[in-house]
């Protein structure tokens, strides 16, 4: 194994350093002449006036987000202190063997020790519901939090913040609908392997339906969407941002710096991306809460400190948000840049989710649909927000942001914002960059290797040609720049959202049957214990 590994690195040294010298420019342009269309197709926006044209895809996204919201009677509200309870696994006991069978029959267990049968991990699945939210979020909490909400600020103005919690809040119903359905159709090995998301439940829910062979064109869609997405936006984007930030912070002159990063982050991947889900969600349950918190805790020290001027802050938010103060666009404009990047930070309706949430170990898919909702909770309402807070208060005498003009480097300004009050800030902001990039690389390692075994079929050579490419990417996203590999795979990604609405808004009333029957067991359990039963999850 080692010496294959040495070979292929052998080919790739000189590859990468020709293609850094003198080539990335030339392929930038060719694959764009190539995949052009594709991109202009995924991100046309249609033009509704003169001043302002909205993204059809962002149409999609946010109508099926607004749609979920109905259908499952604003499942983002009322479901979210249950969200915490199985979080914090209050119901871990009837997910494993059922609500019927701990606290369903009246009579005395005289046969069996009740206690005994909870040592059987007879629930199908790999990791907790915890692991698997933090796998997930490891791959939508990163970036798009600290850069994407600046460059969204910069050309909506603050109001674009109030649009952004919106579209967070809409897309927590999403989150749920497409997670109950992962965990609903997953498969699972005899090794107890679990292979999930919408390929399969676009593949087996439409196949009851009737609907096999439109099923089977979706997923197969969706698979190869999610693949390309991987290698780029999952992968490539991610690695080359991490190694800028590197170079910057220690100020390399070689130039094959950010190559030798690539290498090392490459080593790194591989030792976690290798052990699969346990291996990758053993290490986001870590890396996850401990980035987030510090980059969180840093922003309630900024709000803190400037506590008087936060309700100016949420004034000019509000204002913003209804009259657009002079942004292009106006009130639509600021309203398209916050719902394009709160829909586009979590994820909400692409479907990515469902794959890491197909994992988890309960008897009930909608337990997962419940705790997946709480991501773009996290994520945009909590995070997204705060990044906001902090630029919107430090530009008030800084006045390092001009609204309405548009930039490109989001973590720069983000940067400022944050040294203005704690020094040097920076140089941790630049190490949660990496970090968030590492957890995003390895969560879409995972997605894009389970469409690549839905299109090639499992096993272990199909799972190292994969891995073997996702490493190789890393690489090269750290070493060239190719502007247009990442246009398109962005558009890979959202692309996926097409067969993933679709397969969610006809395959809901099955949704709906599921938190049915799991609000039931729930009741079950309560009803058990109000008369006297003993709480059985002290003894898992």
């Amino acid at each position: 194994m080692k010496k294959y590994l040495l070979s292929i690195f052998t080919l790739i040294f000189p590859i990468l350093t020709f293609a850094q010298e003198s080539t990335s420019e030339k392929i930038d342009r060719v694959f764009k002449d190539y995949t052009g269309w594709f991109v202009e197709g995924i991100f046309y926006e249609i033009p509704f006036s003169e001043d302002y044209k909205i993204p059809w895809v962002l149409i999609v996204l946010m109508g099926g987000a607004i749609f979920f919201t109905f259908y499952f009677k604003f499942i983002n509200f009322t479901g979210f202190r249950t969200a915490l309870r199985v979080v914090q696994g209050k119901y871990e006991d009837i997910e494993k063997h059922g609500a019927d069978t701990l606290y369903g029959d009246p009579t005395p267990n005289e046969d069996h020790n009740i206690i005994e049968t909870l040592r059987d991990d007879s629930a199908h699945g790999e990791v907790s519901h915890f692991q698997a939210l933090t796998a997930a979020l490891s791959a939508t909490v990163g970036l798009g939090n600290i850069a994407g909400v600046a460059v969204a600020l910069s050309i909506g103005g603050p109001g674009a913040t109030f649009w952004m919690i919106l579209a967070g809040l809409l897309g927590m119903a999403s989150k749920f609908a497409e997670c109950t359905l992962g965990v609903k159709y997953r498969d699972v090995g005899k090794d107890g392997t679990v292979y999930g998301g919408p390929m399969y439940y676009l593949t087996k829910g439409f196949k009851e339906k009737g609907m096999g062979t439109f099923g089977k064109i979706l997923a197969v869609l969706f698979a190869v969407f999610v693949v390309g997405g991987s290698f780029g936006g999952g992968n490539m984007f991610q690695a080359n941002q991490a190694a800028a930030q590197f170079v910057k912070l220690f100020d390399f002159e070689n130039a094959n710096a950010g190559m030798y990063f690539g290498i090392v982050m490459a080593a790194i991947v591989a030792v976690v991306i290798i052990g699969g889900i346990k291996r990758i969600a053993s290490v986001t349950e870590k890396v996850v809460p401990f980035m987030a918190g510090i980059y969180v805790l840093a922003a309630l020290i900024i709000l803190g400190a400037n506590w008087h001027l936060i309700d100016d802050a949420f004034a000019l938010i509000y204002h913003g948000a209804f009259s657009g103060l002079g942004i292009a666009g106006g009130l639509v404009g600021v309203m398209i840049q916050g719902i394009r990047r709160g829909a586009f930070s979590n994820e909400a309706g692409v479907g990515s989710a469902a794959i890491a949430h197909s994992a988890v170990r309960t008897k009930y898919p909608a337990s997962e649909g419940i705790v997946a909702l709480l991501e773009p909770f996290v994520d945009t309402v909590v995070i997204c927000t705060m990044t906001a807070l902090v630029i919107v208060i430090t530009n008030f005498d800084g006045a390092f942001l001009e609204y309405g003009v548009p930039i490109k480097e989001g973590v720069e300004l983000t940067a400022i914002a944050f040294d203005s009050v704690i020094p040097h800030f920076s140089i941790v902001l630049t190490i949660a960059v990496i970090l968030f990039a590492f957890s995003t690389m390895i969560s879409w390692s995972y997605y894009g290797m389970q469409g690549w075994i839905f299109l090639f079929g499992k096993g272990k050579t199909s799972d190292l040609v994969y891995k073997i490419l996702f490493l190789f990417f890393v690489i090269v996203g750290s070493s060239i720049s190719l502007g247009a590999v990442i246009d398109f795979s962005d558009a890979m990604i959202f692309a996926m959202v097409v067969p993933n609405i679709i397969g969610v808004v006809i395959l809901s009333p099955i949704i709906s049957r599921e938190l049915k029957r799991y609000l039931k067991a729930i009741n079950i359990k309560h009803d058990a214990l109000d008369e006297g039963a003993e709480d059985l999850t002290k003894h898992m």
